[in-house]
Formats: structure tokens, C-alpha cells, sequence
């Protein structure tokens, strides 16, 4: 036996053992036991109740929560508070007393969820300020984690400047301000920027109260638009707009800043109430016209580039910052309207005159028709009236053509000059735009610069040939074209019309004639100043009398020869627009030849 063990048989106390001090110290053992239970905290599961970490590691985290053990809870539970430390007060949520190993599982992420909606809820109703922990990105901003609930942060919450890069924010935790809570759909919104907002209001009063127009301050270009550049003044922001970036014309303000560019800008105007301010940049040089050439007068002529076009003019940049308006009437010495489209377009390189040039107001007009010699000048010479010339139709009207004989000399053709034998009711009838016609000069007003062109008198009048065949009482084929409230018009030969009224058109059988029937007329009235030939069908049979017959028949006959003799030499198809006025010319002769016999 060992020293030790016999030391501890000689301090035995064996009186004890006769005495019952064995079972003494067992009740004592359970009452200290009973003492110490009522020192530890009453756990029941799916409670959720507070603990203190008393340590940690990068993957658990031990929480004492009063009870005979302590629980574990994993270190992902607290990814939303990167400072979780020794000695915080956490909820946990009591999922089982005892596993196999007997130890106690706690889950904060449960107790967290179990009160989020309640503490989110009453920071809304409290305007407090919360935690939060970005988990991603989504559609128009991020997810944050609140308490456990998952929050939406729209994009433009997320600062008060624009974002470019959402990505930055990923896995950071910041503090929040719920600004909007759906009960019904248990939806929180939550915002950054509404936390510095106040505190960048007071920082902007500060700073628009010190500021004076003609102020140069420096700035950071925070966000560009198609409008203009806004512009960091260190807490407050101001806008340049567009038209004040450069005295020459900028189509996007990326033409002449960047963002995060530093820049120098001068105080146009601001507004304390609105907290608006207007800046400059173009106010920091001089302006162009300022340095300007003072030689320059009008009459001398000038290179520039087309900026700008629109329907009535061009502008054209002769140096940065200043230009000069080609109006569409200085384009051409032509009157026919057109687009300053059809001249030029923007990034052309011109040369114009300058017409005229006020420093004062900064404004130039300029001409490039100019460059050119005036065609009207020697109009006279060059289109002498009865000179016979070919032109182009550019356009019409109800009452004519305007053709264009060349670039600046534009003539107008009456619809009465366009035919000597046709009636035509619309030009398009006889042509049609951008064709060639012949046309002879009538008439020069060289002060309104117009001239008279005609068609019809490239021929001789053939009036003067139908007057001895259609005349009063001669009888020709020909064929209705057309039905009229008066009447109807008959197509006669060598292209002319004559008219007969609803009582001329019935026929021997009582019946009234039709469209497109071919029948026997009778000339009734002919008149060559007016070009009209009144006809008639029924005067073809309606004279009974013998006496009548025998005078009738002479006139036919003679009237007949007249007829022959006229389809012998004409052409077998209509004249349409002139007629054939060499042959009109020979029938004539032979006409009159035949009534020198006959006498």
C-alpha cells in the first residue's frame, strides 16, 4: 500500500460511516444540486431568448445563454455583422435542449427572423436607423438583409450620386433607413442616400449662401446628359448646360468633358430656395466673334464648314464659335422652291460671300448663289422672245407648267399655251415632271424676273386650215367621247371636239345617241376665236322639203369632196396635240383649188 492511500484510510472517518454521515452527504449533494439548477435559465425549444458570445472563430461562435451548456451557432449566422465580438448580447432561437451528444442547438438566424419584422415595423414607425447587409444584386438595385428580412435598395437609394458600379457594394454591411413597409405583401424598402441627405442639405445651404455670380470654382464632372454636364462643388452640385459648354456648336457634351474630370467653372446664376446653380464654362475664354477679323467685310467671300441644317438655310462655322446663316434663297438663283436639303448637308466644306455682318449682335448672313454670275443679267440675249429653246417641267399648277430652262431661269407655260387643238384640263394630262419640253419664249419681265414660255406656237395656228373644212353646214364622221349635263363633246377629224346638245343628239328613230357611238354631224356654228364647233345629228335628216333637198345636196356633195379630199391626205391616226400642220397646209391648197373648179 502506498504512503498516500494509507494517509487517507488514517484520516477516514469511520465514525461518521456508524452515524450516517454517508446519507447526509448525499442529501446535501442533491440540495446543492437543486441550488445550482435554480442558478441556470429556464430553457424551453422554440423560444427564443438572449445570450452573450463568450468566443468565437472564423466558423462557430459559443453563446452562453444561462443554461448547464453552452450552445454553437455557426459563423455564417453573423455574416451581416463582420464586428460581431466576445461579450455582444445575441437572440438565439432554442431548436433543441439536447442532440445525441447532448449539446444545445441554437440558431440566431431563426430568432433573427422571428423578431425582424417587428423591429422593422417599429424602426419605420421610429425613423430609426438599422443595419444591413448587401447579399446581391438585383433588378434595379440590391438585396439587402435586415434583421433577417430581405429589404430592397433601389439603385437610386443606394447614394446621391449615380452608381456605375453596382458590384462595388456587394457584401457590405451600412447602415439603412426603412422608407417604405408593405404590411400586405411583407415587402421593406430601405434607403442610404436617405441618411445623408439631410446632413447634404445643411452642407448645401452653407455653401450656396458664400456664393457670388462671376465665381470661379473648381469642380468634378459627376453624370453627363444629352441637356448638359452636372458638376461636383464639393457637396452641392451644379449644371452646365449645353448651349454654355463652348461657344461653338457641341452636339453632346462628351465632345468636350469626361466624368470624373476636374474642371474650372464660373457661377452663371443660382437659386437659394430651388438649391440650384448655373454654371459655365465657355465664359472663361473669349468670345470668338471678339476675335474675329476686323478686315473682314461684306462682299468678301469665306471658308466654312455646314453645322447645323434645316429647311430654310444652312449654318456654316467660318471659325469656332462663329457662324453665318446660307438661306436657302442665296442657295440658287433658281425661284423654284426647294429644301436647303437638296443644296447641302451637315459636314460639308463651303465657300460663301458674306452678305451681311453685324459685330454688335454677333450675326452674319451669307450666299454661295453669289459665287455665280446672275443669269438674269443678259436674259435679253441669251432668251430672246420668239427663240425657241428646250426646258425641263419642274412643277405644276392648275393654270400651267413652270419649266426651268436653266439653273436660275424658270418659265411658266399657261395651260391655254400648251395645245392649240386640245382642251386639257390639269398639265399632267399633257406631261409629266422632269420631262423635256420644247417651248418658245413670249414674253420677259426681267424686273420680277418671269418669262412666258408656250408649247402651241412651235406650230402655226391650224385654226386657220379647220376654218375652211368645218364650215357651217358640212357634214363629218364623228364619235361621242363624253356625256355632259348640256350635252355631249364629239371627237371630229384631225384631232378637234366639237359640242352638241341633248336636242341635237337624237337620232332618226327617235332614240337619243350614246358614248362611243360613231355617227353623221352637221357643223351648225363654227367660231375660230373661241376654237368651238357647235354640231348637230339630228340636222342631218330632219330637212323634208324638195326645196331644201336639192340646196342641201350641193352642199353635201362640196362638202364631201372637202372630206375626201382631207382623209386622202391626212395620216390615218387623230391629231392629238399640234396636228400635222404641212399636211393641214396642202389640204388647204388643194381645198381651195377644188372650189375654183367646181365655180
Amino acid at each position: 500500500m502506498s504512503e498516500l492511500q494509507q494517509q487517507g484510510i488514517e484520516n477516514f472517518d469511520w465514525d461518521a460511516i456508524e452515524d450516517g454521515g454517508i446519507s447526509s452527504t448525499v442529501e446535501e449533494k442533491a440540495k446543492q444540486a437543486e441550488e445550482y439548477n435554480k442558478t441556470l435559465s429556464s430553457l424551453k425549444e422554440k423560444d427564443v431568448v438572449e445570450g452573450e458570445v463568450i468566443s468565437l472563430n472564423k466558423r462557430e461562435v459559443v453563446i452562453n445563454v444561462g443554461f448547464k451548456s453552452d450552445g454553437i451557432v455557426s459563423r455564417n449566422e453573423f455574416r451581416y455583422n463582420p464586428d460581431l465580438k466576445v461579450g455582444d448580447k445575441v437572440e438565439v432561437y432554442v431548436e433543441n435542449q439536447e442532440d445525441k451528444s447532448g449539446q444545445l442547438i441554437l440558431s440566431h438566424r431563426k430568432a433573427r427572423a422571428m423578431r425582424a419584422w417587428d423591429r422593422v415595423c417599429t424602426a419605420n414607425e421610429n425613423d430609426e436607423i438599422v443595419k444591413g447587409y448587401i447579399k446581391c444584386r438585383t433588378k434595379g438595385g440590391m438585396i439587402v438583409d435586415v434583421f433577417g428580412l430581405e429589404a430592397f435598395l433601389p439603385g437610386s437609394q443606394i447614394d446621391v450620386k449615380p452608381i456605375r458600379d453596382y458590384e462595388m457594394f456587394v457584401g457590405k454591411t451600412m447602415e439603412f433607413k426603412v422608407v417604405k413597409v408593405n404590411h400586405d405583401f411583407h415587402n421593406v424598402v430601405v434607403s442610404h442616400k436617405a441618411l445623408i441627405e439631410a446632413e447634404l442639405e445643411q452642407q448645401k445651404k452653407d455653401i450656396i449662401s458664400k456664393l457670388e455670380k462671376g465665381q470661379v470654382l473648381e469642380g468634378t464632372v459627376k453624370n453627363i446628359t444629352s441637356y448638359g454636364v452636372f458638376v461636383d462643388l464639393g457637396g452641392v452640385d451644379g449644371l452646365i448646360h449645353i448651349t454654355d459648354l463652348s461657344w461653338g456648336r457641341v452636339n453632346h457634351p462628351e465632345e468636350i468633358v469626361a466624368l470624373d474630370q476636374k474642371i474650372n467653372v464660373v457661377i452663371l446664376d443660382f437659386d437659394n430656395e430651388k438649391k440650384r446653380i448655373a454654371l459655365g464654362l465657355k465664359q472663361l475664354t473669349a468670345h470668338p466673334w471678339d476675335a474675329l477679323d476686323t478686315t473682314l467685310n461684306v462682299g468678301d467671300k469665306v471658308k466654312g464648314r455646314v453645322v447645323v441644317m434645316a429647311d430654310y438655310g444652312a449654318f456654316v462655322e467660318i471659325a469656332p464659335g462663329v457662324e453665318g446663316l446660307i438661306h436657302v434663297s442665296e442657295m440658287s438663283w433658281s425661284q423654284h422652291l426647294r429644301s436647303a436639303q437638296d443644296f447641302l448637308k451637315v459636314g460639308d466644306e463651303v465657300e460663301a460671300v458674306i452678305l451681311t455682318l453685324d459685330r454688335e449682335e454677333r450675326k452674319m448672313s451669307l450666299g454661295i448663289k453669289q459665287l455665280h454670275p446672275d443669269p438674269w443679267t443678259e436674259i435679253e440675249q441669251k432668251y430672246p422672245i420668239n427663240s425657241k429653246h428646250q426646258a425641263v417641267v419642274r412643277n405644276f399648277t392648275t393654270f400651267g407648267i413652270f419649266a426651268e430652262l436653266e439653273e436660275g431661269i424658270d418659265g411658266l407655260i399657261h395651260i391655254s399655251d400648251l395645245s392649240w387643238t386640245k382642251k386639257i384640263k390639269h398639265p399632267n394630262e399633257f406631261t409629266q415632271i422632269g420631262a423635256t419640253i420644247d417651248v418658245v419664249v413670249l414674253d420677259i419681265d426681267k424686273e420680277n424676273r418671269r418669262l412666258s414660255l408656250g408649247h402651241k406656237q412651235l406650230e402655226e395656228n391650224p385654226w386657220d386650215v379647220f376654218e375652211t373644212v368645218f364650215t357651217v353646214g358640212s357634214v363629218h364622221e364623228g364619235t361621242i367621247t363624253e356625256i355632259v349635263d348640256k350635252g355631249a363633246v364629239i371627237a371630229l377629224p384631225y384631232g378637234v371636239e366639237g359640242f352638241a346638245t341633248p336636242r341635237q343628239l337624237i337620232k332618226q328613230d327617235g332614240t337619243q345617241a350614246k358614248a362611243d357611238e360613231k355617227l353623221e354631224f352637221k357643223v351648225i356654228e363654227f367660231n375660230k376665236a373661241t376654237k368651238r364647233i357647235i354640231v348637230s345629228h339630228s340636222r342631218t335628216f330632219e330637212e323634208a322639203k324638195a326645196g331644201d333637198e336639192k340646196e342641201r345636196k350641193p352642199r353635201a356633195k362640196k362638202s364631201a369632196d372637202k372630206a375626201t379630199v382631207a382623209r386622202k391626205q391626212a395620216e390615218a391616226k387623230e391629231v392629238t396635240t399640234l396636228g400635222d400642220i404641212t399636211d393641214l397646209a396642202s389640204l388647204k391648197g388643194k381645198l381651195e383649188e377644188a372650189e375654183k373648179s367646181n365655180d
